[in-house]
């Protein structure tokens, strides 16, 4: 899927389904919670081939309906729907361990690869923001009970102030979430620790 200003495709959400169940793994989550984590991590955006505004809504009733016809207990399809409609920094928030995971993963998949567009005078803020990021790495310590979102950015091509013009509700989501998770959220850009 193509929408907007950057790619929500199967690049996207390989890495929100890996993310998802590393961060749960990582923490010791059981086996098949990890699974559903991956599998909310790959058909959150699905909702994006009905609209881009409200997809995480979208996207969880069709998610749901997936399911069942795939044969998916209530319970596990539920949990998913509820992480998939909470994933969106506008109407969501961690209301499960499940949905908790997808967001951490979801909005730390900031990273050039994502920009579609390929002339630079053509681009908007949220293009230059994620072409300017370089390296985007998560990594979850169990033991410190912390995720750090590790980024750089090349400042030539936008100051780090532009990524919070467009991340901040993204970045405050993401503090939500592992407070949820009973961890604490760490964002480094260019090695300077801001959260």
């Amino acid at each position: 899927m193509v929408f907007g200003y950057t790619e929500h495709s199967h690049r996207h959400i390989s890495i929100v389904s890996q993310r998802a169940g590393k961060i749960l793994e990582t923490l010791g989550f059981p086996e098949r919670t990890i699974e559903l984590a991956k599998i909310a991590g790959y058909l959150h955006d699905i909702g994006n081939c009905v609209n881009r505004v409200d997809h995480a809504h979208s996207g969880a009733i069709l998610a749901y309906s997936i399911l069942k016809d795939m044969g998916m207990p209530v319970e596990e399809r539920t949990e998913i729907m509820m992480a998939i409609g909470n994933h969106d920094e506008n109407t969501g928030t961690a209301v499960s361990d499940i949905s908790a995971a997808l967001i951490l993963a979801d909005k730390s998949d900031v990273h050039r690869d994502r920009v579609l567009k390929k002339n630079l005078s053509t681009f908007d803020i949220h293009d230059k923001v994620n072409y300017a990021v370089t390296d985007a790495n998560l990594t979850i310590d169990s033991k410190d009970k912390r995720i750090v979102l590790k980024l750089t950015i090349d400042t030539k091509i936008c100051p780090v102030l532009d990524y919070f013009e467009i991340f901040m509700d993204r970045t405050m989501m993401s503090k939500y979430a592992a407070k949820y998770l009973n961890i604490w959220f760490e964002l480094l850009i260019n090695n300077t620790r801001l959260l």
